[in-house]
């Protein structure tokens, strides 16, 4: 018979004291994921020059990509019986990603500064990964190994676009 997570009484076979180390882990990066997609949009507002069309799409392509596993990223925390984000505040107390509300940013700055912040995402599920094996919950490490993909992929991309520039 599955063990029932939390107050939510969500079935799993995970320990609930397992499965709250994993959601805290995932949390944070969701709130990272969310900081990040944010500044990414903002960037694809407000680039501008000579490669304005190949910056403008290539984070538009990004931002999406990044809203996407957002919706997995909670998901998976509920399926474990604990709770998620609630709020932009939520997401500004967990985030370790930096916001940028600078009035002009140029696009080679936008584009490293995008790499780092993707880098950084790496590091935090990198952590959510090993919290997740630490739990027996091999979903969340086998779904965190496809997240860790897309943004090192993403840093890759940047970083070649930003080559040279």
């Amino acid at each position: 018979m599955a063990k029932v997570a939390g107050d939510l009484k969500t079935p799993t076979d995970l320990a609930s004291n397992a499965t709250k180390s994993v959601a805290d882990a995932l949390n944070s990066v969701l709130a990272d994921a969310f900081a990040l997609y944010l500044k990414t949009k903002n960037f694809h507002w407000h680039v501008s020059g000579p490669h304005f069309r190949d910056y403008h799409e290539l984070m538009d392509q990004q931002a999406s990509e990044i809203l996407a596993v957002t919706d997995d990223i909670a998901e998976r925390v509920r399926k474990i019986g604990n709770t998620t984000l609630r709020s932009i505040g939520d997401i500004a107390r967990r985030q370790t990603i930096a916001d940028n509300d600078a009035d002009f940013v140029t696009p080679q700055d936008m584009l490293a500064e995008l790499r780092d912040d993707n880098l950084k995402l790496v590091q935090q599920i990198r952590a959510a990964r090993e919290a997740a094996e630490t739990a027996g919950d091999t979903a969340t490490s086998s779904m965190a190994d496809d997240w860790i993909d897309q943004a090192e992929k993403r840093a890759w991309f940047l970083f070649e676009t930003g080559r040279g520039g």
